[in-house]
């Protein structure tokens, strides 16, 4: 089960290089992170992540990001 928190400490310090992608199982979202992690344009993508992931409720992050996981 992923975790908010864990999230958005990713997302916050390693989210140019799309770890907190990875970390909630959208990989196809981190390659491409990865590949234009030179333009800085992810880094400012994620610290938008960040807030989003920050301000979302816990019940709205494990509806859309742990349903699947079948807690």
């Amino acid at each position: 089960m992923k975790s908010k928190s864990t999230t958005a400490l990713l997302a916050f310090f390693l989210g140019g290089l799309g770890i907190h992608r990875f970390y909630l199982g959208q990989n196809v979202k981190g390659i491409f992170y990865l590949v234009f992690c030179w333009t800085f344009i992810p880094t400012l993508i994620s610290f938008f992540d960040f807030f989003v992931f920050i301000f979302m409720s816990e019940s709205s992050f494990n509806y859309k990001y742990n349903l699947k996981t079948g807690f």
